[in-house]
């Protein structure tokens, strides 16, 4: 497995202070509604202060509107934006995949239209990936895409795609050939305001329709243009984008408020022999998890492509995520009742419970990652 010095330099530590009091001056603690992780709210003037500050798409090449800037800079930022609960989402999958997928793939026409938007906080991406009765097995794609002329007509359906009922475009991966399973895929860049898009909210178990979606593509015209990279490298690509996507801090730090709020509004369960005892064990795995996380955001940095040791961190992750929650749950030994106006922990925890069987599942199932990590790693 990848494993390089986790500490962060001295001015990775000056970003993080300027980050901190950013926040602090920006976005003040009881001011708003913070969220769990990536799950946080939508704010697209936040976005575009953070994007003034030049803290969105921070890899890009500055010709493109970015700041040439690390993955380990970017990892600094996020955690610090995650940690604080801050209301990520209308930039989140810009920023984080869309980004250096433009810049390693796409063409210079498209860096040049998409990035500096991505980089000024003002586009809202959505990923279609996963499909009906396909679970995380990526390779099972029935979405197609067929030759019309110069152009394509791409036809299917995406399913569990966030924030698609906010996102000006998608990129979506479809079967453009024939052959073995992870060949003939390609991606293509989807206007969601094109004819043939259909969008239909999936309801989430607490009723909300803010999130997933199922989107329906009906012969949408895609041009030759809104091809990312070329004809059937949809798969390399894949793999490339997907080691940003399951190795960051948003795949650990989801419930990191849930354990601060709980030390705040319960402080003498917290400091008792269970409670001193279970924050000491949350604590070292915090640990460990950020050190993983961070070598894998150095590795990224030296030019490789460390997809199996992404999925590691992600199953480890995002089965920490859920076990704090099983974990301050057993330890308060209470119904979660919450009165008519509940405390900022109680809203947390209620939300958690909600959130956490999805934590195992976004971003690939754990036996798919154990199968990709083995298969990678051995």
């Amino acid at each position: 497995m990848v494993m390089s010095p986790a500490a962060l330099t001295a001015p990775e530590l000056e970003l993080q202070r300027q980050v901190r009091a950013f926040l602090a001056e920006t976005l003040p603690w009881g001011t708003f509604e913070p969220g769990l992780g990536m799950g946080a709210e939508v704010n697209p003037k936040f976005s575009a202060a953070l994007a003034e500050r030049g803290w969105i798409g921070m890899a890009v090449p500055a010709r493109y509107g970015g700041r040439d800037a690390t993955a380990v800079d970017r990892f600094v930022v996020v955690e610090e934006l995650l940690r604080w609960g801050a209301p990520v989402g209308h930039h989140w999958v810009a920023d984080r995949q869309i980004a250096p997928v433009l810049v390693r793939y796409g063409t210079e026409e498209q860096k040049r239209w998409l990035l500096p938007r991505i980089c000024r906080g003002e586009s809202c991406f959505c990923i279609g990936m996963s499909e009906p009765d396909a679970g995380s097995d990526l390779a099972s794609v029935r979405t197609r895409g067929v030759r019309d002329g110069d152009n394509w007509r791409v036809s299917g359906v995406k399913v569990w795609t966030s924030n698609a009922m906010r996102a000006d475009f998608m990129i979506a991966l479809c079967r453009t050939g024939e052959g073995a399973r992870h060949q003939g895929l390609s991606r293509f860049l989807i206007d969601m305001r094109s004819p043939g898009v259909t969008v239909r909210p999936i309801p989430f178990l607490n009723g909300s329709t803010e999130h997933f979606a199922e989107v329906v593509l009906d012969g949408v015209l895609v041009s030759d243009e809104m091809v990312i990279g070329e004809i059937g490298q949809g798969w390399a690509q894949n793999a490339n984008e997907l080691a940003y996507e399951r190795s960051g801090p948003d795949r650990w730090i989801s419930t990191f408020l849930l354990v601060q709020e709980f030390i705040r509004e319960w402080p003498g369960l917290a400091a008792g022999p269970a409670g001193s005892r279970l924050i000491g064990e949350l604590a070292a795995q915090y640990w460990v998890l950020r050190r993983l996380s961070l070598a894998v955001a150095r590795a990224i940095d030296a030019g490789e492509t460390p997809a199996a040791d992404a999925a590691l961190i992600k199953e480890m992750g995002t089965r920490f995520e859920q076990e704090v929650v099983s974990a301050l749950r057993e330890l308060l030994d209470r119904e979660l009742v919450c009165g008519p106006q509940p405390s900022l922990f109680e809203r947390l925890l209620r939300r958690a419970v909600l959130d956490a069987p999805s934590f195992t599942i976004r971003g690939g199932t754990n036996e798919v990652l154990r199968s990709v990590a083995v298969k990678g790693l051995v």
